[in-house]
């Protein structure tokens, strides 16, 4: 049975199962869980709990420095951001606020202040976030509202592409993770939400308003 693409809304054709059914789309080449085999909402901030997001250590600072490192080389301290799925940590605000940049949290769990959803941001920080999105049409239309002309969004996740065997491949043992990208993916949200420039390198995604 075929289901409709939770992000352009076009048909997909199943693509692989085990203990989840996937799903990948005919036009935007995303990959996603079928709806019924979604975790509950218990289930995924429980998972989210167990992750160990120690502020202080060298290694999680080293794997998100591709967003911290590029916030603080193209924006300045006074400009406004916002780091979207935050997390129990928010390490990506510790980072930038050690070198006082101005950025809020927000995260439907940990930091659920929905006002920052009405607001406009230079730059929005989003990592390892948009694989967990079960509704990314919503959720990319609000990314792109709330960021100003000329602005920012600086996404990490992996991205999967023909080279990788699916049936061995790390990132879909997560449960949560409900949103596969592939590069074209990333090409699709680019011209359907009007963003200026693509760029992608490894796991680090920066699109252009």
């Amino acid at each position: 049975m075929n289901q409709v693409c939770p992000l352009c809304e076009n048909h997909a054709e199943k693509f692989y199962e085990d203990t989840q059914r996937y799903y990948k789309c005919n036009s935007c080449s995303g990959i996603f869980v079928h709806s019924d085999d979604l975790p509950k909402e218990d289930a995924e901030k429980e998972r989210y709990e167990l992750h160990d997001d120690d502020t202080q250590d060298e290694g999680y600072r080293k794997f998100v420095s591709p967003i911290t490192s590029n916030i603080v080389k193209d924006f300045l301290k006074e400009n406004k951001g916002l780091d979207f799925g935050a997390g129990t940590s928010s390490i990506i605000s510790a980072v930038l606020r050690e070198h006082d940049y101005d950025i809020k949290n927000y995260d439907p769990y940990f930091h659920n202040e929905p006002e920052l959803l009405t607001q406009k941001y230079d730059y929005i920080s989003s990592c390892e976030v948009v694989e967990h999105f079960y509704h990314p049409k919503k959720e990319f239309t609000l990314l792109r509202e709330m960021l100003r002309e000329g602005g920012k969004l600086y996404l990490m996740t992996d991205i999967y592409d023909e080279k990788i065997d699916f049936s061995l491949w790390y990132y879909k043992n997560d449960p949560t993770h409900v949103f596969i990208y592939t590069p074209k993916t990333f090409e699709y949200i680019k011209e359907v939400y009007s963003f200026k420039t693509l760029y992608i390198e490894r796991r680090l995604i920066v699109l252009t308003k």
